[in-house]
C-alpha cells in the first residue's frame, strides 16, 4: 500500500499529464483533501525526493564517523542503483524500439495501397504524361542517349 504522499504525487502527476498546470493540482487536491495547499504541496516534494531520488535532505545526521563498513556499504549500494538505472534504460530502448517496428511494419503493410492510390491519382490528374522511358533516366542521358 502506498502513502498518502505517494498517492498525492501519483494523483498531482495524472493532472499534469493531462494539462493541469501543477499549482491548480495542488489546489485541487488540497480541496479534495481537506488540508492546506502547502501540506499537499510538501507531500508531493517529498514523495518526489523519495521516487526521483532527488537532493540530500536538510536534516543533518547524527553520526560522526563513517566507518569502513558504512563506506563500502554506500558504495554497494550506489553500484546497485546505477544496475537498475542500466536496467531501465535498457527496457525503455527495447520499449521504443518495439514501437518502432510496430510503426514500420504498419507503414509496410500500407505502403503499396498508398502509392497505387497516388499513382492512380496522378493517372487521372495527367493522363497526356507518359511515364519516364528507359533513355529518360539519369544513367542513359549519362550515356549521350536523349529522350
Amino acid at each position: 500500500m502506498s502513502t498518502k504522499a505517494q498517492q498525492t504525487y501519483e494523483r498531482v502527476n495524472a493532472l499534469v499529464d493531462g494539462g493541469t498546470p501543477k499549482a491548480e493540482a495542488f489546489k485541487q487536491l488540497a480541496s479534495e483533501y481537506g488540508q492546506p495547499v502547502t501540506s499537499v504541496r510538501g507531500a508531493y516534494y517529498s514523495a518526489k525526493r523519495a521516487v526521483e531520488g532527488g537532493g540530500p535532505s536538510t536534516r543533518r545526521s547524527r553520526k560522526r564517523e563513517t566507518t569502513p563498513e558504512d563506506a563500502v556499504a554506500s558504495a554497494v549500494a550506489t553500484l546497485e542503483a546505477a544496475v537498475d538505472a542500466i536496467e531501465q534504460e535498457l527496457e525503455t530502448a527495447k520499449e521504443r524500439a518495439a514501437e518502432a517496428q510496430a510503426e514500420y511494419e504498419a507503414m509496410q503493410a500500407t505502403a503499396t495501397a498508398r502509392t497505387e492510390e497516388i499513382r492512380g491519382k496522378i493517372a487521372v490528374l495527367a493522363p497526356a504524361v507518359a511515364p519516364a522511358t528507359p533513355t529518360g533516366t539519369p544513367a542513359a542521358r549519362k550515356e549521350g542517349r536523349r529522350s
